[in-house]
């Protein structure tokens, strides 16, 4: 049976919440955020983040590390040849760019970490992709990597192009140390008067729940560096609506929030280790996509790299409004369901 080719177009609501002031070197100044999701209550508990965010002086937002990776995976007959092998490579960098080099003129070889399991080699490159997310273009140069090591060292056989060392779409403890796509914080500073009035609630009430219920309740669930409530909420509404591959919502999920008081207020973060965008690539072309990648400023004329910065930065926005606005809803009882009975209800029946 040959697979359907007639193109549909999948409907899924999309809107845009905010505006949420953002503060960082890619951007300083407000945003709307696009979120497409069939979750109705997204858009109303985003939205009041944002507003909190905003009236306390926006969101401050770093990208602290770059690069997508991909590990392979080869073989020896003893674990001697591979750590001769290894010990080599280690010191052949400036080589190995040269072969990446003929694969995209964007890759850039950043780092190589590696970890022997017997008489297996895993070998797990990190590279910078400009404005892409990266993971053809990372395959790509993994497998002009694989040909040059297969050639300068005959000990050494072939397994994969990819080992699962990377590792993509699957949550690791690797990922979460070392980052996959963009490292990414997020931090606001919320006066405890614009707590109570936006979010109904007070800092400490909030910086308790996040240790009851993410930190405790998370080692309780046995969470892999995760210490958060619904990253991945924000995170797909966020990718659908600007073109990314959704499935990197399973790493792009691991990660932390970090709450405390400081003084009568309330210091929040989010820590997104694994943040999986990019502003040029496969569905990038769709009208929708390239419409909400405009309004946000991430399709100008900069620097290889600074757009999809950009976008990261604004993702981690998102995720920092939905998830403090849903901490603050569980520190009132009845709140959340009482939001999710008047959305829900309300657009099913329209």
């Amino acid at each position: 049976m040959r697979w359907q080719t007639q193109d549909l177009l999948a409907k899924i609501p999309l809107r845009r919440v905010g505006p949420v002031k953002i503060l960082s070197a890619q951007l300083e100044g407000e945003v709307l955020l696009p979120l497409a999701t069939l979750e109705a209550p997204l858009w109303p508990t985003t939205h009041r983040g944002a507003r909190a965010c905003t009236q306390a002086g926006g969101i401050r937002a770093l990208v602290v590390h770059d690069q997508m990776t991909r590990s392979v995976v080869l073989e020896a007959d003893s674990v001697a040849d591979l750590h001769q092998a290894l010990t080599q490579l280690q010191a052949q960098k400036d080589q190995m760019q040269t072969v990446v080099s003929q694969s995209s003129r964007f890759a850039q070889l950043q780092s190589l970490h590696s970890q022997i399991v017997g008489s297996l080699l895993f070998l797990r490159f990190e590279f910078q992709t400009g404005d892409a997310a990266g993971h053809n273009m990372v395959t790509l140069a993994a497998d002009h990597l694989l040909q040059w090591v297969l050639e300068h060292y005959p000990a050494l056989r072939y397994v994969s192009v990819s080992g699962n060392f990377c590792t993509d779409k699957k949550v690791s403890a690797v990922n979460g140390i070392l980052g996959r796509g963009k490292y990414v914080v997020a931090e606001v500073t919320i006066p405890a008067a614009t707590c109570k009035r936006f979010l109904k609630t007070t800092p400490e009430k909030i910086v308790q729940l996040h240790i009851k219920k993410n930190l405790i309740g998370g080692i309780t669930a046995g969470s892999l560096r995760s210490a958060n409530a619904h990253f991945a909420n924000m995170l797909l509404g966020f990718y659908l609506a600007t073109g990314q591959d959704a499935a990197n919502i399973v790493e792009g999920s691991q990660g932390m929030v970090h709450a405390e008081q400081r003084g009568p207020d309330l210091y929040f973060s989010v820590t997104l280790p694994n943040l999986i965008v990019g502003t040029v690539g496969q569905g990038k072309d769709l009208p929708f996509v390239r419409e909400n990648l405009e309004l946000l400023g991430c399709l100008e004329k900069r620097a290889p790299g600074e757009n999809a910065k950009r976008l990261a930065i604004i993702a981690a926005a998102a995720v920092l409004c939905g998830e403090l606005s849903l901490l603050a809803a569980q520190t009132n009882p009845g709140e959340l369901m009482k939001s999710h009975l008047k959305w829900e209800r309300s657009v099913s029946e329209k």
